[in-house]
């Protein structure tokens, strides 16, 4: 009996490590750095905002990788909760999913814990969760960007506005009153997204962010033909 109930502990408790360990392994795949690596040659931590998310992507290789780059981090988010809730995960549990997915693209143990910002990422992983809520906060973020041109500052508004979407949402029953988790998983995935702008905010403060459209060079390193 007591065999059989240490079984029953084991299995009860395999779901919810195999559900946070791979979303933490899904995200800790540094698209963006592999998309430069295959695309330039170059690395993308090296130039720019020093940054392997999409937007130093955009500025360092051109549009169509930085969309590609979007894309992939966008797609590990939504495919880390995705898959948790196909596996029978509860909706607690797919948060923490949520937040383990950004979690591992801001901390890529594939890239020396030193990667993006987590905005993609966490999107992606709240678009499965609260989809009404990313499409308000995308819309804050387009706006942003639109009117004031720093991507930066249309993140940090986007991630401060996506919380307030979760309650809004359940509170007109535009989303599932069902807990606390999906808010709290967003308000995790806004702090955090807010934390990795340390540097932004600083910038924005002194009125010298970087605005959109400015495209920084990539050195590549080109081997001489044998």
């Amino acid at each position: 009996a007591r065999g059989g109930g240490r079984v029953n502990v084991l299995r009860s408790a395999a779901l919810p490590v195999g559900v946070i360990a791979g979303a933490y392994l899904l995200g800790s795949i540094p698209w963006s750095y592999l998309v430069v690596r295959w695309l330039r040659g170059a690395d993308v931590r090296a130039a720019g905002s020093g940054n392997a998310g999409a937007t130093n992507v955009l500025r360092l290789a051109g549009k169509g990788p930085g969309a590609l780059a979007l894309f992939l981090d966008f797609s590990k988010g939504a495919v880390a909760v995705a898959a948790s809730r196909a596996l029978g995960a509860s909706v607690s549990l797919a948060a923490g999913a949520a937040i383990a997915v950004t979690l591992g693209h801001v901390f890529p143990i594939f890239l020396g814990l030193r990667g993006g910002k987590g905005v993609a990422t966490g999107a992606g992983a709240m678009a499965i969760l609260a989809p009404i809520a990313v499409l308000v906060a995308a819309v804050v973020f387009i706006g942003v960007v639109w009117v004031r041109h720093m991507v930066s500052l249309g993140s940090l508004a986007a991630a401060a506005t996506l919380p307030f979407a979760v309650l809004g949402a359940q509170r007109w029953g535009w989303l599932a009153d069902d807990g606390p988790s999906r808010a709290m998983a967003a308000a995790a995935i806004a702090t955090l997204v807010v934390a990795c702008h340390r540097s932004n905010l600083r910038r924005l403060w002194r009125g010298t962010e970087r605005r959109l459209g400015r495209v920084a060079a990539v050195e590549t390193q080109k081997h001489p033909e044998q």
